[in-house]
């Protein structure tokens, strides 16, 4: 059996205890480095499955780690953790193409999935296209791939943070439902198609468009959604949607109606608009 690699970056070895039980296993050999030059050069010496990086280091922190490997490495797959989560942090992790991004605290679980996932991923390099990057407007463009969905919700959750918890979690609900919709609908899962998606950040609101490249929908011509259930029949849907041989669903207009507070579609369908007002 041939092992992963990871190098973790971080200065505090209350991590390294963490993470090496977290990935106690015989398919995993992990280098460590305490600080972010350390990191440097072992990342230059070598290629690794995976680089796990702390943002505050000594010497180099750890998003220009992440600058400098990706200049040496573009195929290196990197993820950024740090105590000192910040929407600027965020952006320059989305910019040079981190593979996720966490707060700590973290749930091991969470890093551990996502850890699992991007040793197990191939191409990505061009999986997220960054259009846009600041902390008031960020607009990417991202292949119809489930995987590549799940590593920009990671994204949403850590931008909202300033959130209640209550909010944040109906926000990256509502964005969820209507990202895997766009990306199973409207780009048909289709790796070669793209969904466009912006993220805006004004005084008084957040607001998300997602565009998709499919041909749109009418309400009248969705019977496969909860939404057009006939009274009395909730789950009509998903007799319909297992019929088609479509994932278990369907929730997700009438889901995000009740998260957020504007849903707005375009005439054609294929772009979708939700707002959530700052209180």
């Amino acid at each position: 059996m041939t092992a992963h690699t990871l190098l973790l970056v971080d200065d505090d070895p209350a991590v390294h205890e963490l993470l090496a039980a977290v990935l106690r296993r015989p398919d995993w050999h992990i280098e460590s480095a305490y600080d972010g030059l350390e990191g440097l050069a072992r990342a230059k010496a070598r290629s690794y499955d995976l680089v796990l990086t702390d943002v505050r280091m000594p010497g180099m922190d750890g998003l220009e780690l992440l600058h400098q490997i990706r200049e040496i490495r573009p195929e290196a797959k990197v993820m950024v953790m740090t105590a000192d989560s910040t929407p600027a942090n965020i952006v320059r992790a989305i910019r040079d193409q981190a593979f996720s991004y966490f707060s700590k605290p973290f749930s091991p679980s969470a890093v551990a999935d996502m850890i699992a996932q991007a040793v197990n991923t191939g191409h990505w390099q061009d999986d997220i296209e960054v259009l846009s990057a600041t902390p008031q407007w960020i607009s990417l463009r991202l292949r119809c791939k489930m995987e590549t969905a799940d590593r920009l919700m990671q994204f949403v959750r850590e931008i909202e943070m300033d959130f209640p918890p209550h909010d944040r979690e109906n926000i990256a609900a509502a964005f969820r439902e209507l990202l895997m919709n766009a990306i199973e609908h409207g780009g048909g899962s289709d790796p070669d198609k793209r969904v466009q998606v912006t993220y805006v950040r004004t005084t008084r609101a957040i607001i998300y468009l997602i565009q998709d490249p499919g041909k749109g929908f009418s309400f009248d011509d969705i019977a496969h959604a909860a939404i057009a259930n006939p009274p009395g029949e909730p789950a009509k849907h998903l007799e319909i949607r297992a019929e088609q041989g479509v994932r278990p669903g369907g929730f997700g207009i009438l889901l995000t109606r009740n998260l957020v507070d504007e849903l707005i579609y375009s005439e054609k369908g294929n772009e979708v608009l939700f707002i959530k007002y700052l209180k």
